[in-house]
């Protein structure tokens, strides 16, 4: 009895070890969807526009399905990028609420921006050197297909950092982030009065107040994450 109790608890150790590798090599080493994202937007400088001057959803111009998928280039975007959806106007999607603009935490994770898009069942988030695009697109799925930000590790001269998806959907005004599309919520947003809301899977609340403007040391995302190095020649 106890060697198959052993027996039963070594298929068990190894079962988990070999699922624990796969996540790990699927999270950091499995292929990056192609930067799709239109390359005007990666070049363009986001701190010049006035994010209290929304753009008008009359469905004057293109769809959110006629515009490419943003991702964030490697592990982080080196400055705040242009708007992904600029040119887009299409009417929000009936449940929706418009929380778009440029947010700042007040308390929870204080200091905190933000910059929240939508156009039709589309939403962008662009913050801390990452950009979260879900919805329909011209080049991608619906779910976001990026990266945390954090740079876990490093070999030699390039950057690891862990990938990260998740579907936005709209649930009676609050915007819910499924992990993989089909996991848990990890992220709940929704206004408040004049605030927005931001609920994330660490337990934290964070309340925002809109900014018209990106302070300056937001412009160039600051580095994240314990940078382990490997292989250096430093």
């Amino acid at each position: 009895m106890l060697c198959k109790i052993w027996k039963i608890l070594i298929r068990t150790a190894l079962t988990l070890s070999v699922l624990v590798i796969a996540i790990f090599c699927f999270v950091f080493f499995s292929p990056r969807p192609p930067l799709s994202i239109d390359p005007a937007t990666l070049i363009g400088d986001g701190s010049t526009i006035n994010y209290c001057q929304l753009p008008v959803l009359d469905g004057s111009g293109k769809m959110a399905k006629d515009i490419a998928k943003g991702n964030t280039p490697g592990c982080a975007y080196d400055h705040f990028p242009l708007p992904i959806l600029r040119e887009c106007t299409e009417p929000l999607i009936e449940g929706a609420a418009d929380i778009r603009g440029l947010w700042m935490g007040i308390s929870g994770k204080v200091g905190h921006v933000e910059r929240v898009e939508q156009c039709g069942a589309r939403t962008v988030i662009t913050s801390s050197g990452i950009i979260h695009d879900s919805g329909p697109n011209a080049t991608g799925g619906f779910n976001s297909n990026d990266t945390e930000g954090n740079v876990t590790f490093s070999i030699g001269d390039k950057d690891y950092c862990p990938r990260t998806s998740a579907s936005k959907v709209w649930n009676n005004g609050i915007l819910e982030f499924r992990a993989l599309g089909w996991g848990p919520i990890v992220v709940r947003r929704y206004l408040q009065g004049e605030q927005l809301i931001w609920e994330y899977a660490d337990g934290t609340t964070t309340t925002m107040q809109r900014l018209c403007q990106l302070p300056e040391d937001q412009i160039t995302p600051k580095p994240r994450g314990r940078r382990l190095k490997f292989l250096s020649e430093d």
